[in-house]
């Protein structure tokens, strides 16, 4: 995803030297519809995370992100076996892989 400061020439694309540090997996997306749903995807973790004081370690941002993300996919109904606005699925779900009690 490449945002309007950062563009990438086509050209630099192609070339062998960016290439070469790249995975085959990076995409480029020229569609502006694409990174924006992309964006408003995030826009719920920046919400939650620009309060905060930051993470003092690598280690808790990166189980801090994955919880918040989790929460979302599983409010917005992206979990399979749990539909969307089931409640008490999400809260057995919850239950279920943390072992606490509902």
């Amino acid at each position: 995803m490449l945002t309007k400061t950062r563009r990438i020439p086509r050209q630099l694309l192609r070339s062998k030297l960016l290439v070469s540090f790249l995975p085959e997996a990076v995409e480029l997306r020229q569609v502006k519809y694409l990174n924006n749903l992309i964006e408003q995807d995030h826009r719920f973790i920046k919400r939650l995370t620009k309060p905060g004081m930051g993470f003092f370690s690598f280690e808790t941002a990166w189980r801090t992100l994955q919880g918040f993300e989790m929460m979302n996919m599983l409010r917005k109904g992206q979990v399979q076996g749990v539909d969307k606005g089931d409640v008490k699925g999400q809260v057995t779900l919850i239950a279920k892989l943390f072992g606490v009690a509902a």
